[in-house]
């Protein structure tokens, strides 16, 4: 049997992880919207829920997704952030079969112009999560859809509504078991390992996390959410010392071409920053570096965190600048940058969801205290320390405190 259970089969098509919609240059965690939201829905109707990354890994992962494609009772595909992977898919189950496929999507993500005449449950992210009023309101929403697809199917794959005389392709049961086979233990999915992952770098083991991301980076190759975190953990790992876990590093960010996001360019900014410190650089070449990747994000994006570290570094390149024209260039740009920084996120405070809103007070701490008003300064620290920050994330913060201090002394 293609399942150990009677239950029926809902195949769940979307990205995995932290992706960027490129029409909002948001960040979202789908991970958080397949456990909070489609998972629980899908499970209460008494279908069991399975993602790609729940597919057993023998013979080729292709052959098994196509085939439970063609073979779900239910389908539901998250288009959000426009994941080119998730659209094949969809199409292809638009092929394979003219009913029973739900749509989802972020609200803010523009609707591609093939299947704008669907039905499409929208729902609301806060980029790292997804408020609990939120999602028990779409899985109430999504239930009732899985329901009338259930119960009433209609036709809703663009082939079989504009071609209703199309033949529909037939796989024999016997075909179906042999391709698919048993369902891979969730102990050791792609979803569980980046659980697995999360909870070491909660708990500061990041040797462990790093070895998890970089199983989950082998397992899905070219996916550069893996690919960011085992970089950002191995450098945090320190392991086995600072030097050599920051060029190990910088190798592994480097796999990652054209690199223009903003997660990509923080971490290789900050890998790059961390080799200049540990090498006491004097050619500046590693800061020069940092410079240009958070100069580029925030050029971009008026990333917040790119920002404040692209300020900080041009505050170092002031205090090691010989030329004096060039010393009050630096000086003036950074100021300016930690001013429009302010203003940025003082203006969506209201918006930031809580892991967000914690590292919004920290920005602007830190900012503060670079400009001189530590009054504010120690406000918007208390408002960090309130959100509950995990260790690694306070250690994080004094030390760029601390940076900010040490600047302040040399200047």
């Amino acid at each position: 049997m293609i399942m150990s259970t009677d239950k029926k089969l809902c195949f769940v098509i979307m990205g995995f992880g932290k992706k960027k919609c490129p029409d909002t240059n948001r960040t979202i965690d789908l991970d958080e919207t397949y456990k909070k939201i489609i998972r629980p829905a899908v499970q209460s109707c008494n279908y069991t829920c399975v993602r790609a990354d729940e597919i057993l890994d023998s013979g080729i992962i292709d052959r098994s997704m196509y085939a439970l494609l063609y073979s779900a009772e239910l389908v539901i595909a998250d288009i959000s952030t426009f994941n080119p992977n998730a659209i094949y898919e969809l199409g292809t189950r638009h092929a394979l079969k003219p009913y029973s496929t739900i749509m989802i999507r972020e609200d803010g993500n523009k609707i591609p112009f093939d299947i704008n005449h669907n039905r499409i449950l929208s729902y609301n992210h806060l980029g790292n999560e997804i408020s609990d009023t939120e999602a028990k309101k779409c899985i109430k929403n999504l239930k009732e859809l899985i329901k009338a697809a259930t119960e009433n199917p209609i036709t809703d794959s663009p082939l079989y509504t504009f071609i209703p005389n199309i033949t529909q392709p037939i796989v024999s049961e016997k075909d179906l078991n042999e391709i698919i086979g048993d369902l891979k233990s969730r102990e050791d999915n792609i979803f569980a390992l980046t659980e697995k992952a999360k909870r070491y770098m909660q708990e500061n083991n990041f040797t462990q996390a790093a070895e998890t991301w970089k199983k989950l980076s082998i397992r899905v190759e070219n996916e550069i959410y893996y690919i960011q975190q085992e970089a950002l953990c191995t450098y945090k790992s320190e392991h086995p010392d600072k030097l050599q876990a920051l060029t190990k590093a910088l190798k592994i960010i480097g796999q990652i071409s054209n690199q223009t996001d903003t997660e990509t360019l923080g971490i290789t900014g900050a890998i790059n920053k961390n080799l200049w410190k540990e090498l006491n650089d004097k050619g500046y070449g590693y800061l020069n570096t940092a410079i240009e990747c958070y100069k580029k994000g925030w050029n971009l994006y008026k990333d917040y965190y790119t920002g404040e570290n692209y300020a900080h570094c041009l505050e170092q390149k002031s205090i090691l600048e010989q030329d004096g024209n060039n010393k009050i260039y630096y000086k003036v740009e950074a100021k300016n940058t930690r001013l429009e920084i302010i203003n940025i996120v003082l203006k969506s405070l209201e918006e930031a969801d809580t892991e967000e809103l914690k590292w919004k007070y920290a920005t602007l701490s830190n900012c503060y205290l670079a400009i001189d008003d530590t009054d504010k300064a120690t406000e918007y620290e208390n408002n960090f320390k309130s959100q509950n920050p995990a260790n690694w994330e306070i250690v994080t913060f004094e030390k760029s405190k601390q940076d900010i201090i040490s600047s302040k002394n040399m200047r």
